[in-house]
């Protein structure tokens, strides 16, 4: 057994691991897949054992390698708030909002206004599964988003807070059925196919959230179309293909569409923020402050009566939430 071993390459098998699938963790770590391959096999050589059992159809693990994986993410998790304990101070935050509009972009300009002196630079991420992947790789250092809806072995590495209960809605076509109503009652969607990501792996928890929603109501999630990249291309296909889309009262601006809020029952879209465990910045705490003030000023952490809210979703979200700064998730 050797007396050292290169984090890179636990974090190249944990990926392997995670993804079973040597191109998708490649992707994942923005390494080139043959780099990928050397650095598990360089490990698999430094322990003198095999952890994957490689056919040209699948990828799996050993008994060798189930065994290492726990202890891989423990060693990494340890390196990863060390390197963020000791990061500078001045250097800027990576915050990934996910669009210009809605609970991530509000937090984000009251801190930044709050702090002027910090710098706080923002990222647009498809999908909090996506932008936490990036996080835990060090490419980014906060989101928001569905928590619930992360894998438990991702989410354990990562600190979260409950930040809102954002009402959800559908986008429609100006000339749907559906259109002229102020509210769209989810029974009247009956029969109905909507569009919410499903094929983009970025956005897994809220395709997951969808289904959950629709489940025994007779509403469908329209089939997977390939990852959708920037809300340039976003408007252009839903112009396009004139789908009703699942979205959040808060949405971007789509002209031909209109916006309505979802009702019998009024569906939640719950919004945590999340940060890399171990994570110390002067930033994060601007943005925790700003998420506190607006959950309070704004109530929007109270469910309105008679909410649907998914059961993983609701003790994530329970209280008590955003009473202090970093801390344990």
């Amino acid at each position: 057994m050797p007396h050292a071993i290169d984090p890179r390459l636990l974090r190249a098998f944990t990926a392997v691991a995670e993804e079973l699938h040597f191109t998708q963790a490649a992707t994942r770590l923005h390494v080139a897949q043959q780099a990928l391959s050397r650095d598990v096999r360089r490990l698999e050589r430094e322990l003198r054992v095999e952890l994957f059992v490689r056919t040209t159809r699948s990828v799996r693990l050993t008994a060798e390698g189930e065994r290492l994986l726990p202890y891989a993410r423990r060693v990494l998790a340890a390196h990863d708030e060390l390197a963020a304990a000791f990061a500078p101070a001045g250097r800027p935050l990576l915050v990934d909002i996910g669009a210009p509009v809605g609970t991530g972009h509000r937090v984000l300009a009251a801190a930044r206004a709050a702090a002027p002196e910090l710098e706080l630079t923002a990222r647009f991420h498809s999908g909090l599964t996506g932008a936490a992947a990036g996080i835990l790789a060090g490419r980014l250092d906060v989101s928001f988003g569905r928590a619930a809806g992360l894998a438990p072995e991702v989410l354990d590495r990562l600190e979260h807070r409950p930040v809102r209960h954002e009402r959800m809605a559908v986008l429609l076509p100006a000339g749907h059925r559906l259109a002229p109503l102020a509210e769209v009652p989810l029974d009247g969607l009956a029969g109905e196919s909507l569009y919410a990501a499903a094929g983009n792996p970025d956005t897994a928890e809220w395709t997951d959230l969808a289904r959950r929603l629709f489940h025994g109501r007779g509403i469908c999630v329209a089939a997977p179309f390939p990852a959708i990249d920037g809300p340039e291309e976003f408007v252009r296909l839903v112009r396009k293909h004139r789908w009703p889309v699942l979205a959040s009262t808060e949405f971007i601006d789509l002209p031909g569409f209109v916006l309505r809020p979802l009702t019998g029952p009024v569906p939640l879209a719950p919004v945590s923020m999340v940060w890399r465990r171990g994570l110390r910045h002067p930033g994060l705490d601007a943005l925790l402050a700003a998420a506190r003030r607006l959950a309070a000023e704004e109530d929007w952490l109270t469910p309105p009566e008679g909410a649907w809210l998914p059961e993983p979703d609701a003790r994530v979200m329970a209280p008590p939430a955003l009473t202090g700064g970093p801390g344990t998730g």
